[in-house]
């Protein structure tokens, strides 16, 4: 669809255009193809399997609901790590002995209790069903660009800017992981078509004056406020911010500026933050004037109008895949310091450095302190998180001529005609599928390996969390984000300035190992070995034997960290399902303690490690 198109439905009055029965039964199979294929992984389904007409055993599988009525039949392998490759095409559902149609909604509601979801949790978790569901319309209503279209803007170059944002848009899936993962409950659909990032709509942030007795500034080392400020707005607009609250009699002096998401203030603070308003602790300054894009995490903002300036990223209070997306002003505080201290780790590290591990810092951040629910709420409260922000680095800096960024959510894109992007990204590359995967490796899974051996030191490595830094089209360095919230301390072989102390947690040592077992190989390598196998670009076997390589060389260059080895073994015979999808059907408005990351996890089981037969 073009955009003259989208235009003319929404002046038609026509916001739900892309609800058809067509693309809703399409967007139901896709959804109940990853159910099957997600919970049973999980071992929350079991499925059974069932003869064919001859009896030979090979007639797929089976899921019957919790009261007998309803049946799923399915074909799939089963590949390494107990993964299920379900193929949609093939998926039937009987009630009754007739046949139905796929309801991804019904589907629910029919294993309610065999997925072990509270009555009190049920309506919420079926609303981000239907939200994922209505997502997944849109993107077929809208349509994308070819993976073979995005791997060429990556190995062209063009413009680097414009490629890793068209990319960034085109993202299709959500977290590989989560069956729910497009939920954002409080969107309405102007919303949706506003600032969802597969929508690709300019947003402009609103801006605040927050009285500084409210509010914390900080920012990194060599960075004051002002210049800030000033790098971010230009001193024509600082000057027309300090004339409007002049106009208010206010002194500019006694005020700091954020800038808020504009559902934020529309549909929250201007209601729950009232007070503050009327009594002049807040004032609504206007709209910034530069255009800035959505990202996959939905609260963060690329400045499309000047690309170098940093990424925005703001709380909002919308409901999305186990948690409410606000910001702490207590974990803002500490912010800028955190990423100080990992730069300077990262830079001192030879192994790191050699991979060119890179990130880009947060290196301001501001929260704001509404004393009445801090005094009301319990600490992790989403009330406690509705006003802050963070300013994050631009990668594009890094780059060197004739170099590219894409997330790596894009590794497990596939397009509207089944192509995956990986696949077309190795075409264009013209590197044999096992030496690209073994740059992939050297670049994203070595320098975590290292980071875990070292320093007991773990990211949260998601595809949307890290952005690919590409040569014609091959890996050559990997660049971390969302530190502060998402890096962990795991043991005492770092001693951590007491500005940092909050990223330290205490690990069961036994849990260590999962920051690379669970968050890489189980929720990113097993669905990228997959695509390939899928694809016929290279087997799953040859997929293991590649990564067991690298840890093996890399492992070799470090003889050093010996009992590192031993103590977190990456070669062991097996390690402990550890599931998301189980966290988030036991709370999906709190999966975890953010201060407590192990405490409440979801575990089913061990899975065989396909790395122990190459030790």
């Amino acid at each position: 669809m073009t955009t003259l198109e989208l235009e003319t439905a929404l002046a038609a009055g026509n916001s739900a255009a892309h609800l058809t029965p067509e693309r809703w039964a399409a967007a139901n199979r896709h959804l109940v193809r990853k159910a099957l294929a997600e919970f049973s992984h999980e071992r929350i389904l079991v499925p059974e399997p069932v003869s064919d007409s001859s009896g030979n055993g090979d007639g797929g599988f089976r899921v019957r609901s919790d009261d007998g009525t309803a049946e799923y039949r399915f074909a799939a392998r089963i590949l390494h790590l107990d993964h299920w490759s379900v193929d949609a095409a093939s998926i039937t559902c009987s009630r009754d002995g007739q046949d139905a149609p796929l309801d991804a909604l019904r589907f629910i509601t029919e294993f309610s209790g065999t997925l072990g979801i509270r009555q009190e949790m049920l309506p919420v978790y079926l609303e981000e069903i239907s939200s994922t569901l209505s997502s997944h319309a849109f993107k077929l209503w809208v349509g994308q660009p070819s993976s073979a279209e995005l791997a060429a803007g990556v190995t062209r170059g063009a413009d680097a800017a414009m490629d890793f944002q068209t990319i960034e848009r085109s993202m299709t899936e959500g977290h590989p992981c989560f069956v729910a993962n497009n939920g954002r409950l409080g969107f309405g659909i102007g919303d949706y078509r506003a600032f969802a990032p597969e929508a690709g709509a300019p947003v402009q942030l609103e801006w605040l004056a927050v009285h500084g007795s409210k509010a914390d500034f900080t920012s990194s080392a060599g960075l004051d406020y002002a210049a800030h400020l000033e790098a971010e707005l230009g001193t024509g607009a600082l000057a027309f911010f300090d004339a409007k609250l002049g106009a208010l009699g206010l002194d500019p002096a006694e005020y700091v500026l954020m800038p808020v998401h504009p559902w934020q203030w529309e549909n929250k603070l201007t209601v729950t933050f009232a007070a503050e308003i009327a009594q002049r602790h807040i004032v609504h300054l206007g709209i910034g004037a530069d255009n800035y894009q959505a990202q996959q995490s939905i609260r963060t903002f690329f400045n499309s109008t000047a690309p170098e300036k940093t990424y925005v990223k703001t709380a909002m209070s919308v409901l999305n895949m186990g948690f409410m997306r606000g910001l702490s002003p207590q974990y803002m505080k500490a912010t800028p310091a955190i990423n100080d201290w990992l730069q300077d780790l990262i830079a001192g590290d030879e192994a790191l450095q050699g991979r060119g591990l890179a990130m880009i810092r947060e290196v301001a951040a501001i929260g704001y302190h509404n004393g009445y629910f801090e005094a009301a709420a319990a600490k992790e409260s989403p009330y406690r998180k509705m006003l802050s922000a963070l300013w994050r680095e631009s990668p594009l800096p890094l780059l060197k001529d004739g170099q590219q960024l894409a997330t790596m959510a894009s590794l497990l894109h596939v397009d509207a005609a089944g192509k995956p992007m990986v696949s077309a990204l190795i075409e264009q590359s013209e590197l044999e599928p096992g030496a690209w995967l073994r740059q992939y490796f050297e670049a994203y899974l070595v320098p975590l390996v290292h980071c875990l051996y070292r320093y007991e030191l773990a990211f949260m490595p998601h595809g949307e969390n890290v952005i690919l830094v590409l040569e014609n089209g091959v890996p050559v360095r990997a660049v971390m984000k969302d530190i502060a919230e998402e890096i962990v301390v795991m043991g005492d072989r770092l001693d951590l300035p007491e500005a940092v102390s909050r990223i330290k947690a205490d690990i069961p040592d036994g849990d260590k190992v999962l920051s690379i077992f669970t968050d890489v190989f189980d929720c990113i390598f097993r669905f990228l070995a997959a695509l390939l196998e899928h694809d016929g670009v290279l087997s799953g076997e040859e997929f293991w034997r590649t990564a067991a390589a690298a840890v093996r060389d890399y492992q070799g260059e470090h003889p050093e960290l010996a009992d590192q080895f031993a103590r977190h073994d990456l070669f062991a015979p097996d390690f402990e399902l550890s599931c998301l999808n189980r966290l988030q059907l036991r709370n999906n408005q709190q999966m975890l303690d953010l201060a407590d990351p192990s405490g409440g996890l979801q575990k089913a089981g061990r899975l065989a490690n396909p790395l122990a037969k190459f030790d």
